[in-house]
C-alpha cells in the first residue's frame, strides 16, 4: 500500500521572474510545512506574459537551468512537479515544459507539453501557442517510489487518448497543471478533468493559475486535486493564491479499476457508413 500526502499550489504569476519565484517558494514551502510529500504546482509557474517581444526579453533561456527547484526539492526532501516552467531555446520557439525532481533534487523526468493551444474563442479571445511555443514529441510517464506519474499540461486535458496510453503503460496518477481561461474554466476545467479520473480509474492532480495577472490576462483557479471515483477531495477558489492538501492511497486505484475495468480495454474498431 502506497500513501502520501500531495499538495496543489495556486499561483497568481506575474511578468517578473523574481518575483514568481518569492511567491513559489514561499507556497512550496507552506505546503511542506504541512506534510506535503508530493507538491505540484501550476502550469507557468516561472513567468506568464502575453506580449510576445516582453515575453522574449525576459524569458530564461533553457541553458540557463532550473537549480532552484533541484534544490528547493532536495532542502524540503520533497516530490516537486513544476508543472512547467517557460524557457526560451537559442534560435528556436520557447519550450513548454514540466520539471519533475526527487527528494535527492534529481531530474526524474520532464515533459514538453504536445498540444498547443491554439484557439480563437470569439470576442477577442484567440490564442495561438504554437506560434512562440515548440510541441513536445514524447507523452512521459515517470515512475519513482511513491507511484507511477503520468505528465500532462493544460490543454493537452482535451485528448483522452493520452492519458488512457499512460494508464495503460501503468501511470496510477495524472498531473494537469494548467492556465486556464476564465471562460473556457467556466465550461470546461472540472467536468474535462473528473472525466480524465473516472475513465482511467487514476487520480488527477491539476495546480493552477488564478486571478488577474500583471499582463493583463485572468486565468480560472479552482485547482483540485481528484480521486480515482471521479470526487473532488481537495479544492482551491478561483482569485486566491494558496495550496491544499489530500492523501493519495494507491489502493484507490486497483480498486476502482477492479470494479469498472473498461480504463485498460484497447479494442479497435471499424466504422461503416
Amino acid at each position: 500500500m502506497t500513501k502520501f500526502t500531495a499538495a496543489i499550489i495556486q499561483t497568481n504569476t506575474p511578468n517578473n521572474l523574481e518575483e514568481a519565484w518569492a511567491e513559489l517558494d514561499g507556497l512550496v514551502r507552506a505546503a511542506s510545512n504541512s506534510g506535503a510529500k508530493f507538491i505540484a504546482t501550476p502550469e507557468g509557474s516561472n513567468l506568464l506574459e502575453r506580449d510576445r517581444e516582453k515575453f522574449k526579453q525576459i524569458c530564461p533561456r533553457l541553458e540557463d537551468g532550473f537549480a532552484q527547484y533541484s534544490k528547493l526539492a532536495r532542502e524540503l526532501n520533497i516530490y516537486l512537479l513544476i508543472g512547467s516552467a517557460l524557457f526560451q531555446q537559442d534560435e528556436k520557439k520557447a519550450v513548454n515544459r514540466s520539471l519533475f525532481f526527487a527528494p535527492d533534487g534529481e531530474l526524474i523526468a520532464h515533459y514538453d507539453k504536445i498540444h498547443l493551444f491554439d484557439v480563437n474563442l470569439g470576442m477577442g479571445q484567440e490564442a495561438r501557442e504554437s506560434d512562440a511555443y515548440e510541441s513536445g514529441t514524447r507523452a512521459i510517464l515517470a515512475n519513482t517510489a511513491i507511484g507511477k506519474f503520468g505528465l500532462s499540461i493544460c490543454y493537452d486535458m482535451r485528448f483522452a487518448h493520452l492519458y488512457r496510453a499512460l494508464c495503460q503503460k501503468g501511470a496510477e496518477v495524472l498531473t494537469m497543471p494548467a492556465s486556464f481561461t476564465v471562460p473556457t474554466g467556466k465550461a470546461h476545467w472540472e467536468v474535462l478533468l473528473r472525466a480524465r479520473a473516472i475513465e482511467n480509474s487514476a487520480f488527477v492532480i491539476a495546480p493552477a493559475q488564478g486571478g488577474l495577472h500583471a499582463d493583463g490576462r485572468e486565468t480560472y483557479g479552482h485547482s483540485m486535486i481528484i480521486n480515482p471515483w471521479g470526487e473532488i477531495i481537495a479544492e482551491l477558489d478561483g482569485k486566491n493564491t494558496g495550496f491544499a492538501l489530500a492523501e493519495i492511497n494507491l489502493d484507490e486505484v486497483s480498486a476502482a479499476r477492479k470494479k469498472i475495468p473498461a480504463w485498460g480495454l484497447n479494442k479497435n474498431f471499424e466504422i461503416y457508413d
